[in-house]
């Protein structure tokens, strides 16, 4: 990597990269993992030299601020005050001019696709804004190859602009450790519409799992989404330490989303050795492989034959998830990430 450096530059022997890591202050989901998962394997290389740029604040203002005065003015000038060689956006909220190459990871586009399950600014903002930053980023970054063609079909992008980095995981989502006691399946994922977390209630109503739980984790989003029902328990956000535990002693993990760009609870819950359900959509197929029962999300009796074919097959899934979650890593993560960056900076 030092070497194509080298000849990226005749001069420097570092890339010097601004990140915004701003999305941190608002979220400790998925996105916030890629973050620190990338970050922490960029700045163990000692060929790049990462400068963090962050809009800290939470809450509907603070979104505006961030979205308007931050991308439009305020990373671009900090950017170009430290003469990055490019710039990294983590998600599709960017700026519409950058002095230095852009580079913006887009995960998903469920708002083009689901509009209705997200709030009036975020609508409002996509609609206008990210078709303008796809076009004017040197190269996007996506989770799957299904993201990279709806970026493609929604965005008209050029294909080869894009490039398929996908997620990574590690400690402390491995199969070895404690186990969370008693009888349980789990969810975890923001409490939003296209999360079908009610669909998934029902389904494990249908089961009739007698003595099991279904414990749900994640923080509350928007949507007025209602998560309740005998034996449906609410643990909100909880520790990954926690978490781990929670996926590896659950009788069966439950993702059964409506739309997603990867799903990184699925990778997580088979690096745990947790037996996996996962919606039939096409990156959770991508991402399973063979390794999960696939369900159909909006059929409540498909995920109830599902959750039962989980535990039945727990011995035979939990090997296959182990071995397809070794596929997947940070360290990978930010390798491929790097080789885009090199890209870009040419």
């Amino acid at each position: 990597m030092l070497e194509a450096l080298r000849h990226w530059s005749p001069v420097a022997t570092e890339l010097r990269v601004g990140i915004d890591t701003s999305p941190l202050a608002q979220t400790a989901a998925g996105t916030a993992r890629y973050l620190t998962g990338l970050t922490i394997e960029l700045e163990s290389r000692p060929e790049v030299d990462l400068r963090r740029y962050e809009f800290a604040g939470n809450g509907r203002l603070a979104t505006v601020v961030r979205d308007t005065a931050w991308y439009l003015a305020g990373l671009p000038v900090a950017a170009a005050r430290d003469a990055v060689d490019l710039l990294h956006c983590p998600t599709f909220r960017a700026p519409l001019y950058s002095r230095a190459p852009l580079v913006v990871t887009i995960h998903d586009l469920a708002v083009f696709r689901h509009p209705r399950a997200f709030n009036r600014w975020t609508r409002t903002y996509s609609r206008r804004v990210v078709p303008q930053v796809a076009r004017g980023a040197r190269r996007i970054i996506v989770d799957s190859s299904f993201t990279a063609s709806e970026v493609v079909a929604l965005l008209q992008v050029p294909a080869e602009k894009i490039t398929v980095v996908p997620l990574g995981v590690g400690e402390p989502f491995t199969s070895e450790g404690e186990a969370a006691e008693g009888e349980y399946v789990l969810a975890v994922s923001t409490l939003e519409p296209r999360k079908n977390l009610e669909g998934l209630v029902e389904g494990f109503r249908r089961a009739r799992l007698d003595g099991v739980e279904l414990r749900i984790v994640g923080a509350s989003g928007w949507g007025d989404v209602r998560v309740e029902g005998e034996r449906v328990r609410r643990l909100g956000r909880v520790p990954d330490e926690e978490l781990g535990r929670l996926y590896r002693g659950a009788r069966a993990v439950a993702y059964v989303s409506l739309y997603e760009g990867f799903g990184l609870p699925v990778l997580e819950a088979m690096a745990c050795g947790a037996p996996v359900v996962a919606a039939d959509i096409p990156a959770l197929r991508e991402l399973v492989g063979a390794a999960a029962v696939v369900v159909d999300p909006l059929d409540p009796n498909s995920i109830a034959s599902g959750l039962a074919a989980a535990a039945e097959r727990r011995p035979e899934l939990r090997d296959a998830g182990i071995t397809r979650a070794r596929e997947f890593s940070w360290e990978r993560t930010a390798e491929e990430t790097l080789e885009v960056y090199l890209e870009a900076a040419e």
